[in-house]
Order: C-alpha cells, then sequence, then structure tokens
C-alpha cells in the first residue's frame, strides 16, 4: 500500500500527563510521520505512514495510553498524504470549541521522590520537583490549551538544564509543563505572625524542627494551605482545635509511607490501593488500636482519616519531622479554604509560623475524601485529584448548564454536550466568605471550560444561599429542581441510566414541593419528573434547625410519637439530664405545631435513636451523633425491630414506632448501644428493601439507584445491597458522592430534561 494520511483527535484527559511525547515515542518507534498538538477540545494528531502502519498507531494509542491520561473519544479521518520525513510535537492551537482535557493534580511519583532524596541529584531537596507523571494541573492552570504558558509557571523561565529535559523526548520531563530544579523554580520560605522572613537556610527543615516542639505552622500546598502539627501531640492538637474553632470534627493525618499509614489505620487491600493511587486522596480507615494519635485528632472516633504525601514539600517536611504531621484545612470552620498569600491576614491569630513559596494557586482545591464501601471506593467528598475530571452523560445536554448545588457541602457543575464537570468542594454556603469564593470558582470554571450557561438549575428550597446566587444570574431559563430528585439523578446520571429508575434517597433534609422536609423517599424517576412512592413517618423537628443540633429534641419528640405521649422519660437516661421545663415547652411545641416542622429524613432517625442509644443531648457538627452511631454498631448482631410499612396512604408511609418502642424498651433495661445500633440499622435496611421490593411488584424490574447521605454509612448501604439480593439491579454512587456535594450533577440533567420538555417537546 502506498503513503496514507490521518487526522486523529483524541478527546479526555489527554494534557498534562505526558500524551504528546507518549504519542511521539510510539511514531518514533513505528516510522509513523506527521506532528502532534494541544488544541482546546483535546490532542490532534496528522500522521503519514502505509495503511498497516497507521492502523497499528491507533490500536497502540487505545490500548496502553499513559497512567494518568483516559481517552474518552477517539475518532480519525483520511487526509492527503504528505511526504514528511520526522514526526514533531508542534505548538499548541485554538479552535472555536473547547473541552476540557486538563487532569487534576497528580501525587509526586516515585521517581521525583527518589530525586529530591538523593543528594547527588541537581534536585535534591526540591520541593517543586515534578515530571510528565506527576505535580501541579488544574490547581495552576489559567487556561486551556495546558502549556506552560497558560499556567502560573509561565513567571518562572526554565534554566539550560530544565529546558533540555523538557525538550528531550527520552526524557521523563519532555514536555512536562511545570518542570523547575532549584535554579529556575519556585522557592520557599517562612514567616512568623507579623509577615517577616524568618532567616532559616533550609526552610523545610526548619519548620519541621518548630513542628516536632508543638508549633502550628501554615503550610501553603498544592490547592491551598493546610495547618501542620504534630499529630501526636495532644497539646498541639488541642492548641488547633481551639484556634481554628472545630471542637470535636476530626481531623486528618498525613504520613509519607505505606508502611506508616499501616501503623496508624488497620488498612484493607482496597484501602492501601486507594491510599497509593494518583489522587491521593485521605482514605477514612478503622484506627490502629496502638496508632500512636494523640487522642483530640479524632475524640472518641474509631476511624481515622489518613492520607499519603501527594507534593515533594510533604515528603520533605514528614521525613524532616519524623511523625505523622495533622494536616488540615488552613481556615476557620465553615470558611473557605485559604490559597492566596493575601489569606495569611487570617491565618496569622492560628498559624505561629508560615511556610509558603511563590508559586501563585490558581484555583482553591481542598482534599478529597474517600470511604471503601461495598469493597470499592466510594467519594465523600470530591476536589482535588478527581477535578476537573469529567462525567460522561449518556444523553447529552441540549444546552449548556449551570447547576448551583447544595447549602451544605456545595459543589457545582457545568454541563456542555455529553459532558458533565462537577467544581471542587466549597463547602457550606452559610459564611459570606464562602460565597465569594463559590462565585469566584464559578467564574473560573466557566472561563476555564469556555462555556457560557444557557440553564441554570438550583434546589427548590427558597431561602438556600445556591437558589439566590440562581436567581440573581442573568440567564433566563431557571429550573428549580427538587433535593431528592436531583440525589436520584445524579445517581442515575454516574450509571449512565436514563429512567426509569427507583430511586431510594435517605439524608437529613431536603425541601419538599410540599413544604415539609423530606428525606426518606422511594421515588420512580427519570430525568424529567418524578413520582413520591413512599417515605418515612415524620418526625416533629422542635425549634426547627436548633433540633438537628440539639437532638435530644428529636429523640424526644420520636418517643412520644411511638408511646403516644405516655413514654416512660424518667427511665431513659437522655432525658435525666433534661430539666422538666425544657421538656415540657419542647412537647407543647410539638403538640401545639409551634415552630415543630415535620420532618421525614432518615437522618433524623439516626440522630434520634443515636441520641437515645448513645445519651447524647446535643451534635457538636453536622452529622456527629448519626456517625456515632453507625460506628459504634455491633457488626455480629442480627436481631432487627418491628415495622409496619402502611401502603393505604399515598405516598405509602414506613412507620416506625415499633422499632422505637423496643429500642427504648432495651435501653431502659440496660441492653448495650452496640446491640442496639445494631438492631436499628438492621431494621432500616430490611424496611427498605421492603419498600424497594413493594415498588418493583408493581412497576417492573428497574434499576435501583441508592443516593442521600445516609448511604455514605457502609452498614446501611451494603446491609440494603445484600438484602435486595442478586437478582435486583443495584447501583451505589462512587465517582460522585452520594451526598449533597453530587447533587449538582442531578441538577443539571433534571433542568436539561425540563428545558427541553418546554422547548422541544411540548407535552412530552
Amino acid at each position: 500500500m502506498g503513503l496514507q494520511g490521518r487526522r486523529i483527535e483524541v478527546l479526555g484527559t489527554v494534557q498534562g500527563v505526558g500524551f504528546r511525547p507518549w504519542i511521539y515515542r510510539i511514531a518514533q518507534t513505528l516510522g509513523v510521520h506527521g506532528q502532534v498538538h494541544n488544541d482546546t477540545c483535546g490532542v490532534t494528531i496528522e500522521a503519514f505512514g502505509s495503511q498497516e502502519t497507521l492502523d497499528r498507531f491507533l490500536q497502540l494509542i487505545e490500548a496502553t495510553p499513559p497512567p494518568a491520561a483516559s481517552i474518552r473519544r477517539m475518532s480519525w479521518t483520511p487526509i492527503p498524504a504528505q511526504d514528511v520525513r520526522a514526526f514533531r510535537i508542534t505548538a499548541s492551537q485554538a479552535s472555536t470549541s473547547r473541552q476540557s482535557s486538563i487532569p487534576p493534580d497528580l501525587g509526586t511519583c516515585m521517581d521525583c521522590v527518589a530525586e529530591i532524596f538523593d543528594p547527588e541529584d541537581r534536585r535534591y531537596r526540591y520541593p517543586f520537583t515534578n515530571c510528565t507523571n506527576c505535580g501541579p494541573r488544574f490547581t495552576i492552570a489559567l487556561d486551556v490549551p495546558y502549556d506552560r504558558p497558560a499556567t502560573s509557571m509561565a513567571r518562572f523561565p526554565m534554566c539550560e538544564a530544565c529546558q533540555r529535559e523538557y525538550e528531550d523526548p527520552g526524557n521523563r520531563r519532555f514536555h512536562a509543563q511545570p518542570n523547575a530544579c532549584p535554579r529556575c523554580g519556585p522557592r520557599l520560605r517562612v514567616l512568623d505572625p507579623s509577615g517577616d522572613t524568618v532567616e532559616a537556610l533550609d526552610a523545610v527543615r526548619w519548620a519541621a524542627e518548630v513542628l516536632v516542639k508543638g508549633a502550628l505552622v501554615a503550610v501553603k500546598g498544592l490547592g491551598g494551605f493546610h495547618l501542620a502539627c504534630d499529630a501526636t501531640s495532644r497539646e498541639a492538637v488541642a492548641a488547633l482545635r481551639l484556634r481554628k474553632r472545630r471542637d470535636a470534627k476530626p481531623f486528618a493525618v498525613m504520613v509519607r509511607t505505606l508502611a506508616q499509614a499501616q501503623r496508624l489505620a488497620e488498612l484493607t487491600p482496597a484501602e492501601c490501593d486507594l491510599l497509593q493511587s494518583v489522587e491521593r486522596p485521605i482514605v477514612l480507615a478503622r484506627r490502629a488500636a496502638d496508632s500512636g494519635l494523640a487522642d483530640e485528632v479524632a475524640p472518641q472516633n474509631p476511624l481515622v482519616g489518613v492520607m499519603l504525601a501527594y507534593t515533594p514539600l510533604h515528603h520533605l517536611l514528614l521525613a524532616d519531622a519524623g511523625r505523622p504531621l495533622v494536616m488540615t484545612s488552613a481556615n476557620l470552620s465553615d470558611e473557605p479554604i485559604a490559597f492566596r498569600d493575601t489569606d495569611l491576614v487570617r491565618l496569622r491569630e492560628m498559624a505561629d509560623f508560615f511556610l509558603i513559596h511563590d508559586r501563585e494557586i490558581v484555583t482553591r482545591c481542598d482534599d478529597s475524601v474517600v470511604r471503601i464501601i461495598g469493597g470499592a471506593p466510594a467519594l465523600l467528598r470530591r476536589s482535588r485529584g478527581y477535578v476537573p475530571r469529567s462525567v460522561g452523560l449518556a444523553r447529552g445536554v441540549a444546552r449548556p448548564v449551570l447547576a448551583c448545588g447544595a447549602q451544605l457541602k456545595n459543589a457545582f457543575c457545568l454541563a456542555s454536550g455529553d459532558l458533565a464537570v462537577l467544581g471542587p468542594h466549597v463547602g457550606d454556603l452559610d459564611d459570606p466568605e464562602v460565597l465569594v469564593s463559590y462565585g469566584e470558582a464559578i467564574e473560573r470554571m466557566e472561563r476555564f471550560l469556555g462555556v457560557r450557561p444557557e440553564v441554570i438549575a438550583h434546589d427548590l428550597h427558597p431561602d438556600y444561599v445556591s437558589t439566590a446566587y440562581a436567581l440573581a444570574r442573568p440567564e433566563r431559563t431557571r429550573v428549580a429542581v427538587q433535593h431528592h430528585h436531583a440525589h436520584v439523578a445524579s445517581a442515575m446520571a454516574e450509571h449512565g441510566l436514563t429512567g426509569p429508575v427507583v430511586g431510594v434517597a435517605f439524608d437529613g433534609t431536603g425541601y419538599g414541593p410540599d413544604g415539609s422536609a423530606w428525606g426518606g423517599e422511594v421515588l420512580v424517576a427519570t430525568f424529567k419528573d418524578f413520582e413520591r412512592l413512599a417515605t418515612l413517618r415524620p418526625i416533629r423537628l422542635a425549634g426547627g434547625d436548633r433540633a438537628i443540633r440539639q437532638v435530644w429534641r428529636t429523640a424526644l419528640a420520636l418517643v412520644d410519637d411511638a408511646f403516644e405521649g405516655k413514654a416512660p422519660l424518667d427511665d431513659i437516661p437522655l432525658f435525666q439530664g433534661i430539666t422538666q421545663q425544657r421538656l415540657e415547652v419542647v412537647r407543647r411545641m410539638v403538640s401545639g405545631d409551634f415552630n415543630a416542622p415535620r420532618a421525614h429524613g432518615a437522618g433524623r432517625y439516626f440522630d434520634a435513636l443515636g441520641a437515645l442509644g448513645l445519651g447524647l443531648q446535643e451534635a457538636r457538627y453536622e452529622g456527629e451523633v448519626a456517625l456515632a452511631w453507625n460506628l459504634v454498631a455491633d457488626p455480629g448482631e442480627t436481631k432487627a425491630y418491628g415495622y409496619h410499612l402502611d401502603r393505604t396512604t399515598e405516598p405509602w408511609c414506613l412507620d416506625l414506632r415499633a422499632m422505637v418502642r423496643e429500642a427504648v424498651a432495651d435501653v431502659i433495661a440496660g441492653v448495650p448501644a452496640a446491640r442496639i445500633s445494631a438492631a436499628f440499622h438492621n431494621t432500616l435496611v430490611q424496611a427498605t428493601a421492603a419498600m424497594v421490593r413493594a415498588v418493583l411488584a408493581i412497576r417492573g424490574p428497574l434499576p435501583v439507584v441508592l443516593t442521600g447521605g445516609c448511604f455514605q454509612n457502609p452498614r446501611l448501604a451494603e446491609g440494603v445491597c445484600a438484602a435486595l439480593g442478586p437478582d435486583v439491579d443495584v447501583r451505589l454512587q462512587r465517582l460522585v458522592p452520594a451526598g449533597d456535594g453530587g447533587i449538582a450533577l442531578g441538577q443539571a440533567l433534571v433542568a436539561d430534561a425540563v428545558s427541553r420538555a418546554t422547548t422541544e417537546e411540548p407535552g412530552g
């Protein structure tokens, strides 16, 4: 066969991962001539050779991409043959359309780690060492295509040695955009709280020494500042809690190696693999009995959030400190993570010293959190390492959509064509500073993706800050999406389901169209609409949101309902520490229907039973009592309590009053909390499976998705999957959080379907 030509277009995560150098090496091996370049959508290759050679070229591209690359779609068209004599990497080109092809930030590879600890290497102890296989990507990118001039590394011209590496196809730093060394790259320094530079021959070693002595150090990392301290020191961790105003919520701990992580936690093989992945998330695992960690790291909590070092700076700091370090986001509780040098002003009361560098962090990006559920990873917080990795859509959106997310654990979503991109974790939108950060993050991602939204999706709740933001946008098409419909749609989108599905959405609360708080829902849904077939019997929340923190109020309302106002309160330890006057005030609120809204949320049952079983009156942070109630459960207990599924109502009502009465009897009898918790979980598992099977019996064999924050509880999620058995197609959310951090994906797909129906398919 004669000479042929093909233009090959590759979409996906193909920039910043050594994709062009890899293409170059394949071309050299096969004798293919032509060129490869980045553009604003991905990578374009013009290849010339025989038909057999080009076929083999395409096969190798598809079969063996670089580890951090992900090919979403590849296509080719014939072009006239050209008699070129070489294969080249050429300058990036702009195009009219844009699709994100920049990968998330990648954990430091072992080759780079070896270099920073090798005294003979020119990058010995250099904290910004990277190559095409690792290092910063998303957090330093200003624009696409992903080339050095479009990153915050543009202000650091490469020295001759780095330039040679960058231009050498045989070098692993060939076209590594953040390439640098001590001669030409970013540098570290230490500041005191007044902002003055501390004289230190080695900034990392100096910081490690003061950490060992009990100091708190703000460390400028990849996507923002961490507050670091000695994780083995009770005094240091207690000081961190006081200054950060974080009473009890657990802190994450960082170590250098897997062996060190295994001394802190009882790690399963799946958890070990997750810790060592290029994403380097925080992994929630069971803490080892002899971990050596200060109890204050995770008070009264058998879990510990552990992560491995993911930058050279972390590796050096941990090696010099010689002990695990708390690495928590540098901010007061509920504020956005600090990421600019100007943010140091608000950190001065928290940190004794600052370890900073002169490479700008373009995009704030907090650490991701993952837990193994059902033997596989499930993202609880999706941020660094995963953003801006896109979610492919089985049915593309008709017009670009911005979904504004929820009030808590917020992450927004931009959908265009057949891709959806979730933004980094923003957090709770109650704080004005978080709202500013939220708006900035949306603007940056719109610019980054080149997307101008035409449809705006938001939660149905009228008082959410994200709703107010959506209504203030200039776009004319706005769609309000019910909270639990969005949860179900998010799970559908992740799994490529178009519906209908049976969606079980269990969480704390979400605004229902009837004005009540939903959260224990069984829906039959498509993207366009849903039916509410079953729900949990509601609990009165005396004092509204106050009952979510003062969980004894929820427990009292639940017990009074179960015993029809004749509950044996004097015999229940929880209520013995509460004055009669306070009890009567709450009872009058509930009986008089005064500031005591009805709440169907499964999370409220966790709160109430946890309060009763553990004797806890208050939650110090959102979800504390529910988490404690889950963690205390005896894994070997098989007992379950009674329940009744009332199918005479519309929607059906799962009545758990029998469970409450039996659990109270066990509490009074002194049955251990571990057994009561297990029986509660077993009851909810059996009741949920019964509701689902009842729905499937009348609607046919539909797929089932489990979603909402309660399904981030492994015992509940795994239990429902097992109870439904292999004959039911059950899906858990994994790549997108089942909690409110993943809800924006569902909002985007619902808004697209609703807006399509009104503009394209009236009456459809």
